[in-house]
């Protein structure tokens, strides 16, 4: 008796060790062959998206998350291996997933738009925009925010989802930007004097590009004044500093033309009426 009991747990043991042995190996061997898989997914990933110009940020984040995904589809087969059903696992995780998606909302929101400013690029660190109704230079753009200093130095973050979607200004993405003024003569003012003036100037500053050529036209006949439209280009860099010296040297030098700059003026008529004797006054 004691001798077939010894066998029986002999035999059952030896299947067992057959059966799982067998089982614990291939989730070895998959295990092994998923993660190195998962990291030549991820080092591909990483270099297609250096090749391709990607930013700094996204291209690790991109190449982690196809890792973690990877080794999630791993971790999944080996559960199956063991037989554990793993449709159930995949529905609760899913379930899971759909909650905590629901919670964050907004941050997840702001960090679907910070994936696609990174891929899409409409402004980099340094330029000048305007976004989600603020002005300012770009320090940082991250996944969830985008940082700017503003010109008198205020620091402000902007939510991504408040960038991404809407209007985005972007004042320093190309090389030339047009200087737009508005300059008013009096109606009493010789206009074409006004006009070579205006022109005289404007070519004897050297950071004025002749292509395009800049515009002087009259524009507007005001209620108070004769509005020339005045439209040169330079260069980005350039633009601030010419549109002052622009604005300060125009007046000075229509001044010494002759020329006058009016202000909103309103002439009034008085009109007196004779009284009646029923109304004297």
């Amino acid at each position: 008796m004691e001798t077939l009991n010894v066998e029986g747990i002999g035999t059952h043991a030896l299947a067992l060790v057959t059966t799982w042995g067998l089982r614990v190996v291939g989730a070895l061997a998959v295990l092994i062959a998923g993660r190195w898989v998962a990291r030549r997914i991820k080092s591909a990933i990483g270099i297609a998206l250096d090749r391709g110009g990607a930013d700094a940020t996204l291209a690790p984040f991109l190449s982690n998350l196809a890792y973690w995904l990877m080794i999630a589809v791993v971790v999944v087969a080996v559960l199956g291996l063991f037989g554990i059903p793993t449709a159930s696992l995949i529905a609760l995780l899913g379930a899971a997933g759909l909650a905590v998606g629901l919670a964050l909302q907004g941050t997840l929101s702001n960090f679907a738009s910070g994936v696609m400013l990174l891929v899409f690029r409409p402004f980099r660190v340094g330029d000048s925009v305007e976004i989600g109704g603020h002005r300012g230079k770009v320090k940082e753009m991250g996944i969830f925010s985008t940082v700017l200093h503003t010109p008198d130095n205020v620091r402000i973050v902007v939510p991504n989802s408040g960038v991404f979607g809407k209007p985005i200004k972007n004042y320093t993405a190309n090389d030339t930007r047009r200087i737009d003024l508005v300059i008013g003569v009096s109606y009493d003012d010789d206009l074409s004097v006004a006009h070579e003036t205006i022109k005289r100037v404007i070519a004897s500053d050297s950071r004025v590009l002749a292509n395009p050529e800049p515009v002087v036209a009259v524009n507007e006949l005001g209620d108070s004044s004769v509005n020339f439209v005045v439209r040169p280009w330079c260069r980005t860099e350039e633009y601030g500093g010419l549109r002052w010296d622009l604005t300060r040297r125009l007046k000075e030098e229509l001044e010494a033309a002759g020329c006058s700059i009016p202000y909103p003026q309103r002439d009034v008529h008085l009109y007196r009426e004779e009284s009646s004797p029923t109304h004297p006054y």
